[in-house]
């Protein structure tokens, strides 16, 4: 994805890697990809004049936004997945490859921005967040998917003992049986002090994947799944307890 390797921060270097074939269409993750466009079709301005799609990988959700922006930039670490976005969407995108805890953009270049799936990587979300705070215009959007650690699932495990993972206190988890480098997850409260302290101001918030099982994919196909979770995502945002949450940040 987007963490550059050093001594003291995680990597997740999906160079040589092919995430587009691997983990997504060879994967049954179709209910999945249609809960992450769902909410960004809710959440990003309808019109932009130049947005960056942080960690955006081969550019899989570029055509939600491609038709919103004069100018959209795909930035991630891996330079396979790039050169991936540029075959799929030519001159329709600009790529930028760098280091997600020092972004190579100007202060207040951008007045819209996204990143999804990403914050599993990140070591470091306060310097993560500073950085996305920097280059986002006054005034400017920024839509954030956080990995949430309060999930209902997590709680069960928690209550029945199958896990040490405490959901409810604010501390981060990381999940190391998942990657030995590190794969973290967030409580809500913990991600919002985080937005707060690099000086967002949170507009709106959306429940996302909420159903997210392979038990319900296999009861309730994913047709039906989709149709429930867009009557979901709004009215358990409050609970904030769904794998995903999604974040309208305002600069």
């Amino acid at each position: 994805m987007t963490e550059k390797k050093t001594k003291k921060e995680v990597i997740s270097d999906y160079n040589g890697y092919d995430y587009k074939k691997i983990f997504w269409e060879d994967a049954d993750r179709a209910y999945e990809d249609q809960a992450d466009r769902m909410a960004i079709r809710k959440l990003l301005p309808v019109k932009m004049e130049n947005f960056v799609d942080i960690a955006g990988g081969y550019g899989r959700l570029a055509d939600e936004y491609i038709h919103r922006a004069k100018k959209s930039t795909v930035f991630d670490y891996s330079k396979t997945e790039l050169k991936q976005a540029k075959e799929l969407y030519g001159d329709k995108i600009h790529t930028k490859a760098g280091d997600i805890y020092s972004l190579p953009f100007k202060d207040n270049e951008f007045d819209a921005l996204m990143m999804i799936r990403a914050t599993h990587h990140f070591k470091d979300m306060q310097k993560v967040s500073d950085e996305l705070y920097r280059v986002l215009k006054p005034g400017g959007v920024a839509v954030i998917e956080v990995a949430n650690k309060k999930t209902l699932p997590r709680m069960v495990r928690y209550w029945t003992k199958k896990t040490d993972i405490n959901p409810f206190d604010k501390s981060v988890a990381n999940l190391t049986e998942i990657s030995k480098d590190g794969f973290f997850n967030y409580h809500p409260k913990y991600i919002e002090e985080i937005f707060a302290k690099s000086g967002f101001k949170i507009e709106k918030v959306l429940s996302v994947s909420n159903f997210r099982s392979g038990t319900l994919k296999k009861l309730f196909g994913t047709k039906a799944l989709v149709k429930m979770e867009n009557l979901a995502q709004a009215p358990l945002a409050s609970v904030r307890f769904a794998p995903s949450i999604y974040y309208k940040l305002v600069k």
